[in-house]
Formats: structure tokens, sequence, C-alpha cells
């Protein structure tokens, strides 16, 4: 199906690899456009709950292929702006999906590559992480692709505006004592550390999965307390209404793990 991404389910979870290790999994017209599909398309995929992020080979992603860019990418003006948002909308339909993302961060993860594990929802990380803003290294502004939405709201605004102002790298020990990724592993482990943590999510219910990821995405830009305490408040009345509610319930007191059906 998908020339460029590499696709493996395993139970309610799916495994989307990048798939062109070759060329350390940079960012050609073919991968953005695969990955807008998947991306788009996962909203329908109710056998899907979690997602782990993931590339193939020694990178995670080494951002824009700068040999074979998107097709449009410097004709004109209007052209460059519809290459551009081909790319930068791919971030707003990973926040989007109502299935957790968890990005399996390996070796390079520069520019797009970057953004695309900014914009996950839970980073975990190799020891060979090496993460930077290359735009600014190339003549460009460092804010592209949503990395200067993320970057201060996971860091911070000093941190960020090294990051961004020098496109320095930011390595695996940096990045785990900075809380830019949740933990670091050997790379040879960090398979199974991304999937305990997807099989940790899994162990809740489908309803609650997505109402905890849109409550976050949205708390992130709240005006105030009580914007958020609604939110909550709708979120728990809704979950309380559904039979996997009253199957968390029993499963606790009957000291059983619970069975979720999503209804």
């Amino acid at each position: 199906m998908y020339e460029t991404l590499d696709l493996r389910r395993e139970g309610h979870c799916t495994w989307l690899t990048l798939n062109r290790p070759d060329a350390l999994n940079a960012m050609n017209g073919q991968l953005v456009r695969e990955l807008r599909q998947f991306f788009w398309e996962l909203p329908g995929d109710t056998e899907t709950r979690v997602v782990v992020l993931r590339g193939a080979g020694r990178a995670f992603c080494a951002g824009l292929d700068l040999k074979e860019p998107p097709s449009e990418v410097g004709a004109s003006v209007a052209g460059g702006l519809r290459a551009q948002r081909t790319i930068s909308e791919l971030v707003l339909l990973m926040r989007r999906a109502p299935q957790p993302i968890i990005a399996a961060v390996h070796g390079p993860a520069c520019g797009g590559g970057f953004a695309l594990a900014l914009a996950a929802d839970v980073r975990v990380a190799g020891e060979s992480l090496r993460m930077n803003a290359a735009f600014i290294r190339l003549g460009l502004s460092a804010c592209d692709v949503g990395v200067s939405y993320f970057l201060p709201r996971l860091l911070g605004a000093s941190v960020a505006a090294e990051l961004l102002l020098t496109g320095n790298f930011i390595d695996a020990a940096r990045a785990e004592r900075t809380g830019l990724v949740s933990r670091v592993v050997p790379d040879a482990e960090l398979e199974a550390a991304a999937r305990a943590m997807a099989e940790d999510m899994l162990r809740n219910s489908p309803l609650g999965l997505r109402l905890t990821k849109e409550c976050l995405k949205l708390a992130l830009d709240a005006g105030s307390l009580e914007e958020v305490v609604a939110m909550e408040d709708r979120n728990q009345i809704l979950a309380a209404q559904s039979g996997d509610f009253r199957e968390g319930v029993a499963a606790f007191l009957e000291k059983r793990p619970a069975v979720f059906r999503d209804a």
C-alpha cells in the first residue's frame, strides 16, 4: 500500500515506520504524501488505539530530502506555499488524531523529523538521539512545521530560544533532563520500551484515551482554569455513561483486569 512507510499492527497498536533507511528517512515528496494519507485516515481507524512512530535504519528522520524535495518547493511563491503547507499540515493531522502517538526516536531527528517527534504525544529515545531545528542552518527561519509552538511549551522559552536561534543539537541525555523525552534507553531496547508504553496505554479504555488526548491538547491553549475544568467535567460525564466505565468499576471491585470494548 505504501512505498516509503512500513505498517505493522499488533493488536490495537499500529507501528508506523518511516522506511527510507538509505536516505536516513529524509522526507521526499512520496514520504510526505504517504504520511498525510496515513494520518488523514487514522481517525476512522477504530481498530488502532495507539500509534508508535519510528524510523528504519540508523535514524528517525533527517528532515526534508534536499536531493528530492516536494516538486513545488522553490517553483514560485504560490507553489512554495502549497508545498510548505503539505508538509506543515502533517503536525496538525497528528494532533487532531484521536489516538495517542508515541515517537520512538533514535539517531538524527532533524528539521521536519524534529517536528514529527515534537508533534507526538510522548517521546521515548534511544541513546543515539540527536535533535535539532535544522532549518536555520540552511538560511531559513528555525520556526517551521510547528516547532516554535511545541518547543516553548515542552521546554520553556529560554531553552526553546537557544535551540531555535542556534540550530544546535540536543542529545539524549539533555533531552531527558529537560523533559523533551520521557525516558532514554539503549538503542537496542527502544522498541521494547515503546511497546511497554503502548501496552500501558492500551490497558485503559479507548474512550478514556481519546478524551484524555483531546483534553490535554486543548488545555495547552486554554485561557483559564475554568475552561479546563469545564472540559474535564464534560469528558467525565460522557465517559461515565459508557459500558467501559461500568466494566472498569466492576474489574476494580473484583480485582481482575478490565476488558474494555469501546462501548
